[in-house]
């Protein structure tokens, strides 16, 4: 929903910089909780939705769809978000076929508390943001786009947002939910650490002939990680990581030609492949800011820890941000404060300070570990999953982390609504 509000300056409680997904979600969740929210975002919600805009789909822990129903988009995403039963983890060589020593995950092997949940869930991101975007004009969320936010000015008395065409917006918070060249962050001097690996993700979605039964694979090479990911209606999102001039190089080549590389690392076990969409090619890299508020201001999602995908945890971690940082700033405003209180900031730090850093720190891990073809580690990591395949509690261990459901958990990510 597109807001025009002709006055020079605005007033809110809480102005959201960015209308990805973890922004959006973010909005939802404090403007259903009767706070006054905006969300700024530079594209109109019509540029995001195009199918050339992006190619990704988004493993979506069981605990991030909880939230996502907890805040009434359950209807919108149930049809297109396919279960994912099984994940099958294999090492090994593209001729050299795949390792004897794997590791399986299923969700058949959760405890009986748990029966019913799926590991997690496939969403293709357009449906995500088409989803979002519905919502938000359901509700008295307020969305400004296209419009970019330039800076902002925290005072004791709250926080000036200027906006690029112009305006400027009076609030008690800002949030930076911009992504990894967040405007708040760098206008509130918070640094980042980081690197770029020598790895470019090519994406794309083939639809296959046999079903996949919701079953992901995700097949260690030595130049990255290739994950074939369930989607509805027999199709998948391939993750393939290359080094940059092979990727340039499959970007490049004809459709056949790449389907004739694909089948090489796809197999046959689905049958014949076709492609059902473009391809799309993603640099990657490590970025972690090194503080996660500044005063009067908070970072969310991609503009606080931008991760590897090789987990598809990313966007997992960005919305834990959400459900934690609402229910701080409700929290505060039901007893009288301010959004923008710093007591309740310095609790959202200390809640997802640890858990989101250390989750940058294990992907980073877990991709020089097994993307190289370093013989003595490659024996190492293969007999490494197979002791974890042998130990039913390790594997359940794994399922739960991974789906979101450890932990000190926000109301939200329970299921949970929350409201002043």
């Amino acid at each position: 929903m597109v807001t025009e509000v002709n006055d020079a300056a605005i007033r809110t409680e809480v102005l959201i910089a960015g209308g990805g997904m973890t922004g959006l979600t973010l909005g939802l969740a404090l403007a259903q909780s009767g706070l006054d929210v905006i969300v700024a975002d530079s594209e109109v919600a019509a540029t995001q939705l195009a199918p050339t805009y992006d190619g990704r789909a988004s493993a979506i822990a069981y605990a991030s769809f909880r939230m996502w129903e907890a805040l009434g988009l359950g209807p919108a995403l149930r049809p297109h978000a396919q279960r994912i039963e099984k994940i099958l983890v294999t090492d090994g060589r593209v001729r050299g076929g795949p390792s004897l020593l794997s590791l399986s995950f299923d969700r058949k092997e959760l405890d009986a508390r748990e029966d019913g949940e799926a590991l997690g869930y496939m969403l293709e991101n357009r449906h995500i943001r088409a989803a979002l975007n519905a919502a938000a004009t359901e509700t008295r969320l307020r969305v400004l786009a296209p419009v970019a936010v330039t800076g902002h000015a925290p005072d004791a008395g709250g926080v000036t947002v200027s906006l690029k065409d112009g305006r400027s917006v009076r609030a008690s918070l800002v949030v930076g939910a911009e992504g990894r060249r967040s405007t708040i962050r760098m206008g509130a001097g918070i640094r980042t650490t980081g690197w770029k690996y020598k790895q470019t993700a090519v994406v794309c979605t083939v639809a296959h002939e046999k079903p996949h039964d919701g079953i992901a694979h995700e097949y260690f090479l030595p130049s990255g990680p290739f994950a074939m990911l369930p989607l509805t209606d027999n199709r998948c999102n391939i993750v393939w990581t290359e080094k940059p001039a092979i990727s340039d190089a499959l970007m490049a080549m004809s459709e056949v030609d790449f389907l004739a590389e694909l089948r090489l690392r796809f197999g046959g076990h689905l049958g014949a492949v076709t492609m059902a969409g473009p391809r799309f090619a993603y640099p990657l890299s490590l970025q972690i800011a090194e503080r996660l508020t500044a005063p009067r201001a908070v970072l969310i999602g991609d503009a606080a820890h931008g991760v590897h995908p090789i987990a598809g945890q990313g966007l997992n971690v960005g919305l834990r941000d959400v459900a934690a940082l609402a229910e701080c700033i409700v929290d505060s405003v039901s007893v009288g404060l301010e959004a923008g209180d710093a007591e309740g900031l310095k609790r959202y730090e200390k809640w997802r300070r640890f858990d989101s850093t250390s989750m940058a720190l294990v992907m980073d891990a877990f991709n020089r570990i097994f993307s190289n073809d370093f013989a003595p580690l490659r024996q190492w990591r293969g007999r490494g999953m197979a002791a974890v395949d042998l130990v039913p509690p390790a594997r359940r261990f794994f399922m739960r982390e991974a789906a979101g459901g450890s932990g000190a958990l926000p109301k939200l990510l329970k299921g949970e609504v929350l409201g002043l």
